[in-house]
């Protein structure tokens, strides 16, 4: 059976991919946990001096699976927030290169990134407010600071899909290659950032992430207890339901009729 995350390291460069094709690298808990092992390790791997988190060229990831996560116990932290913990404590250089869909999770994990490197195909979405939840993954602190507050309630409020293009000039995005050349470019990045002298480089980072570290685990904290509130509500569930039984949501049982 083939891994689902695919970890190696080569040259100063951990590599971790998601595969899991059949299912449009949906990512459950047992990846989320891989993942955030593999950065936890590497955070203290004096071998690893740069991470490069991928899919492949015309896939990154659907999101979350959707029946493993509705498995998830009321006022559980969900493995998905642990491997988000994981990123934002990630000391050394973070490069993403993502192509095709990069839905939900798929997108606010980048906002944890230090480079992303997109294919002219690369499709983001924050689908959240559709689907009757907020935002999560510190997006509602991190998206707004990136893009300015009324970029980011477009974004955020209609959860609309938008291209390679928009996320370039959103800043979301360092730059878009053509499919074919992603894998290579965002490699050679990530090549040469590990060449780079060590202390000088994580030390960078740290200053740069440092206006922010008051304010993350406030907005993280507020962001899962809402999401959980809105997760176990109706409309959230009889959406997640429809999906599940490939039907249109029914929401005639709400008291309105209507979300």
């Amino acid at each position: 059976m083939d891994e689902p995350i695919l970890v190696t390291l080569q040259d100063g460069v951990l590599h971790l991919e998601i595969s899991r094709r059949d299912k449009k690298n949906a990512l459950t808990k047992a990846m989320y946990a891989t993942l955030a092992e593999a950065l936890g390790a590497a955070n203290q791997d004096r071998t690893v001096r740069v991470a490069l988190l991928r899919g492949q060229d015309d896939l990154f990831t659907a999101g979350n699976d959707v029946g493993d996560f509705l498995l998830r116990k009321p006022g559980e932290i969900s493995a998905g927030m642990r491997f988000i913990q994981a990123l934002a404590a990630f000391e050394k250089p973070l490069v993403a290169a993502v192509g095709g869909n990069a839905i939900g999770i798929g997108t606010t994990m980048l906002l944890h990134c230090d480079l992303v490197y997109a294919a002219d195909n690369a499709r983001f979405q924050f689908p959240f407010v559709p689907l009757g939840l907020c935002p999560e993954a510190c997006s509602s602190l991190l998206l707004p600071r990136l893009v300015g507050y009324q970029r980011a309630a477009e974004l955020l409020f209609f959860g609309e899909a938008f291209d390679a293009r928009r996320a370039h000039q959103l800043g979301l995005v360092s730059a878009v290659h053509r499919r074919e050349e992603l894998m290579a470019a965002a490699a050679a990045r990530a090549s040469k950032l590990a060449t780079l002298p060590r202390e000088a480089l994580t030390i960078t980072k740290a200053l740069m992430k440092r206006p922010d570290a008051a304010q993350f685990s406030a907005a993280m904290a507020a962001e899962i207890e809402r999401f959980g509130e809105l997760l176990a509500a109706p409309v959230a569930r009889e959406i997640s339901a429809a999906f599940l039984e490939k039907r249109p949501p029914d929401f005639s049982h709400l008291p309105e009729g209507r979300p």
